[in-house]
């Protein structure tokens, strides 16, 4: 299929849009997704070592939702050059954030060696990691929708979604493998390789990267002096309902991806055994990110988003009760489930989200809406559950309460949010979305580029 021409981009494969915008998420989150794995395992004992274990836990949770609180600022300043600049350079940059201060990481000291040192020194980098980020989701998700065909924004979008999935496969993959060979030994030496690969393996989202520097399209009209402020101007509910479709998504997110890691843990679970249910969510959800996403670009975004966020609600009652059995292929069986569900919401949010907003505004409209989100979700959701967990002396009912409220707000953000699955590139940078959808067969002619 040929791309939208007026994307004003040329004819892309599906294949190395993937690389680009796919492959470099996935390694960036492979960051990301070793240091919430680390966080749960090793950090309390090699960063926090004479607090009690829950205590130590929640203290190092805490420094991984530190990062959160950089990505407003990183979405709002590569947003700005992204907009001004085009979306390439700023990705490369974002790459190379990520790279170098998880490939530090690995090499810091522990506590025991230089003391109280070590942890202020995992707060900085993880800061500069949560930086990076704010600005790399919002650039790899524009990628994806900027250049698909027409109708297929949905599933080309969810490329940045698969490659999250993608990035917690190798994460938590790396991490197990090398739990199953360390055994005991996990917090002493080995804990540092999954960083020191990590630091590598951006090296091959870099070389996709930057093979794409001469083929990306122009915004078609003049951008804002601040398009974030045009935005905030031009689309001010657009950036409030992002917002809470961020904050509620990444809640459930990250409470999947790391919250359930430690508490697979707390019930008696091995830590290799724990990644394996980590290992086994990651695979199911880059399975049913591209099927939700697909099936959004048929039936629309909202109705897909609204139906995933309440099956996942439900999920939720169910999946600590059979993970509470104690049965390895039970507790597998849940995880599958609940990635399978995840991908019902995440794979239709970036073209969701980034349809929302004119060309010329758009890389720092979705950065800024969702990373904020992302910073008042994701982190304190960690943080929060195990809180709850605590305050109810360990009945994780509380917990599935807790996310039942986040994914009620993506499900109201929604159903507020326009319908624009049925309308052009053209359109939208136009601002001719609406909140009202065409009939059937007026959407699904402009679906095909019939016009």
């Amino acid at each position: 299929m040929a791309g939208d021409k007026t994307n004003n981009v040329p004819p892309r494969s599906a294949f190395k849009t993937f690389c680009v915008s796919g492959m470099g998420t996935a390694l960036e989150f492979y960051d990301f997704v070793i240091y919430g794995t680390a966080a749960a395992l090793v950090f309390p004992q090699v960063f926090f070592p004479e607090m009690d274990r829950l205590t130590a836990t929640l203290i190092a949770f805490g420094a991984f939702g530190a990062g959160f609180f950089a990505r407003p600022v990183g979405g709002v300043v590569f947003g700005h050059f992204g907009d001004k600049f085009g979306r390439q350079k700023v990705l490369v940059t974002t790459l190379l954030l990520m790279g170098l201060s998880t490939l530090l990481i690995g090499c810091l000291p522990s506590y025991s060696a230089i003391g109280i040192a070590a942890p202020i020194l995992l707060v900085l980098l993880r800061l500069i990691q949560g930086l990076a980020a704010g600005g790399e989701w919002g650039g790899a998700a524009l990628f994806g929708i900027e250049v698909a065909p027409a109708g297929h924004r949905g599933l080309w979008g969810s490329f940045t979604s698969m490659g999250i999935g993608v990035g917690g496969i190798l994460g938590s993959g790396i991490f197990a493998a090398v739990s199953t060979v360390a055994g005991d030994d996990l917090a002493g030496f080995a804990w540092r390789i999954p960083f020191w690969l990590g630091g590598l393996l951006v090296l091959v989202g870099l070389f996709a990267r930057l093979r794409n520097s001469s083929k990306e399209g122009k915004p078609t009209k003049e951008t804002s002096p601040i398009p974030l402020l045009e935005a905030l101007r031009r689309r001010p509910k657009e950036m409030l309902l992002c917002t809470g479709i961020a904050f509620g998504y990444i809640t459930i997110a990250y409470i999947g991806s790391t919250f359930f890691l430690s508490y697979a843990t707390q019930i008696g679970y091995g830590s290799t055994q724990a990644l394996m249910f980590d290992l086994m969510l990651s695979i199911t959800i880059v399975m049913s990110a591209p099927f939700f996403a697909h099936l959004s670009d048929k039936l629309g975004r909202r109705r897909v988003m609204i139906f995933g966020a309440v099956i996942m609600a439900l999920g939720l009652f169910a999946f600590f009760p059979l993970v509470d059995m104690k049965s390895l292929p039970m507790s597998l069986f849940a995880y599958a489930v609940v990635g399978l569900l995840m991908g019902a919401t995440q794979g239709p949010i970036p073209a969701f989200l980034g349809e929302q907003f004119p060309r010329e505004m758009r890389y720092s409209g979705i950065s800024a809406s969702y990373q904020v989100g992302a910073a008042l979700g994701g982190g304190t959701a960690s943080s929060a559950a195990t809180a709850i967990l605590m305050a109810t002396n360990h009945n994780p009912l509380g917990v599935s309460l807790y996310g039942a409220v986040a994914l009620a707000l993506v499900a109201v953000c929604s159903h507020f949010l326009k319908e624009t699955s049925h309308l052009s590139m053209a359109d939208i940078d136009e601002g001719k979305a609406t909140s009202q959808a065409l009939p059937k067969t007026a959407a699904t002619q402009r679906a095909r580029g019939i016009s």
